[in-house]
């Protein structure tokens, strides 16, 4: 099963893909790693901006997308243009996991990863899209993440 975990910050949509076969994680090689969205109040870059990460999916034949959950209010809420993000990557095929900061960190603590962030092939930009995509690929083999409600 491969998970695309998802970081939304601003306009920006940060990616990572993490694939389970065989009892083993792999973080396989992609072309893109964040997608931008310069212009959210026209309604072409939005559908641009869905045509290509729904493209870059189906190349890569993921199963399954992660993103971490943005607060709708108060002083760390998400921008309206994540909003809009996540609306063009959640009308998809796919199924979508939106997973809250404290579960994946609560999941980080009980089975943290294996290996050492820095020794994978990663920006450190796509931490925490890793990490998502790790907690939801460690809910289906264990059955102990939350998502968020």
């Amino acid at each position: 099963m491969k998970i695309c975990g998802v970081e939304l910050k601003g306009g920006e949509a940060i990616i990572s893909l993490l694939s389970y076969e065989g009892e083993t994680f792999n973080v396989p090689a992609c072309r893109q790693i964040s997608f931008t969205l310069s212009a959210a109040s026209n309604t072409a870059t939005i559908n641009e901006f869905h045509f290509a990460f729904h493209k870059l999916m189906q190349d890569y034949h993921v199963d399954e997308i992660a993103i971490i959950e943005r607060p709708q209010k108060g002083k760390q809420a998400g921008s309206a243009t994540s909003f809009k993000m996540e609306a063009a990557i959640e009308i998809t095929d796919l199924p979508v996991t939106i997973l809250s900061p404290v579960a994946i960190k609560e999941q980080l603590k009980r089975n943290p990863p294996q290996v050492e962030f820095d020794s994978l092939e990663l920006k450190r930009v796509q931490k925490n899209a890793f990490e998502v995509a790790y907690v939801l690929h460690n809910h289906h083999i264990f059955g102990k993440a939350q998502a968020a409600e």
